[in-house]
């Protein structure tokens, strides 16, 4: 008797514990179940300002002679004398290279005897052509003769000029293609000449800038390797047409071309540009690219998705051209886990 109360003991004891276990089981199933729907979220605004943009345009270009010329070689031949070293100072028309003339020479003699030939011939047939001892076929065909032999001689000396390769610049050389003993040909490079006398900056300016500036504005330039200084410079080209980057080419001439070198890196700030009175908003409420914005307002509580048409930047603030109205509230935090017509809390 003892046994079998003690097995109904043991066995109500398995079944509480079987019971409880199950209703635990059931406990957390339901509580995973359980779907918990946020209907309110919570959101940090901004009100839409009116405020004084400083619409500062500041580019970085690089510093680039006024002049820059690649000496091509207008004969063919071997080099016998190299007359200048990098980094020399040469003159508009100084000789550069001589190139081996020998043949040259001999062509210029040979075209000039053609030449005296030709015209004695010809003086000689109009002598005759006024007695009327010849035709004028026989006179024309001499003039033919003594106008062709003048053009090879003009061909010939020009030849042997080509022979020595000259500067058509004044400058300083800035790389040397050839040296001594070289052989060259008809358009082969042998020099680059730069004239630093002048030199400006080339940038390319976005098209939403390009109507802020004209030629003539005076701008300031900087450079990092120069810090606390600033130089005057003057914008003398605009560019007429955009590359594929829709940014158009703007030249800027340096006042003091002494202190810079070519290829240096320079900052351009332009002060013509003006302050304007803008409505702004914050940078982070913007959703997705400047170039197609959208941004939350705050309406009844509720989040109102709208399409903007945005202007120029200021630090972390960005003009709102279009699409919001001064005192409007946007969304500024929050914005990634709410979609529109949703309801929002407004937090401090």
């Amino acid at each position: 008797m003892k046994k079998i109360l003690t097995l109904v003991i043991i066995l109500g004891i398995v079944g509480v514990m079987v019971i409880t276990l199950v209703n635990n089981k059931a406990k957390s199933e339901a509580k995973l179940n359980e779907n918990v729907i946020q209907t309110v979220f919570p959101v940090k605004t901004a009100a839409v300002q009116q405020e004084t943009l400083s619409d500062e345009l500041s580019l970085v270009g690089t510093v680039i002679p006024h002049n820059d010329v690649v000496v091509l070689s207008e004969t063919q031949g071997r080099i016998l004398k190299s007359n200048i070293e990098v980094g020399s100072r040469v003159s508009a028309g100084s000789v550069l290279f001589e190139v081996d003339d020998e043949l040259k020479r001999a062509a210029v003699m040979q075209a000039e005897a053609n030449y005296e030939k030709s015209k004695k011939d010809y003086e000689r047939y109009q002598e005759m052509a006024k007695q009327k001892a010849i035709p004028d076929a026989q006179l024309d065909a001499a003039l033919l003769g003594y106008k062709s032999a003048e053009a090879s001689l003009i061909m010939a000396k020009r030849q042997l000029r080509d022979t020595k390769i000259t500067s058509p610049i004044s400058g300083i050389v800035a790389s040397r293609a050839v040296n001594l003993g070289s052989n060259v040909g008809n358009n082969t490079p042998v020099a680059n000449i730069v004239d630093v006398s002048r030199m400006k900056i080339k940038i390319n300016v976005a098209e939403r800038d390009i109507f802020k500036i004209d030629v003539g504005n005076s701008v300031s330039v900087y450079n990092d390797q120069l810090p606390g200084k600033t130089f005057d410079a003057k914008i003398i080209s605009i560019g007429a047409k955009a590359d594929e980057a829709h940014t158009y080419p703007v030249e800027v001439l340096l006042s003091d071309p002494a202190a810079f070198k070519s290829g240096m890196f320079a900052r351009v700030n332009f002060s013509s540009v003006k302050a304007t009175p803008a409505l702004v908003v914050p940078r982070e409420a913007i959703i997705g690219s400047v170039r197609n914005a959208q941004i939350y307002v705050v309406q009844d509580n509720k989040a109102v998705l709208k399409k903007i048409v945005c202007g120029v930047e200021s630090g972390s603030k960005i003009e709102v051209v279009q699409g919001l109205n001064q005192g409007e509230n946007v969304i500024v935090t929050g914005q990634n886990i709410i979609s529109d017509g949703y309801k929002v809390t407004i937090q401090q």
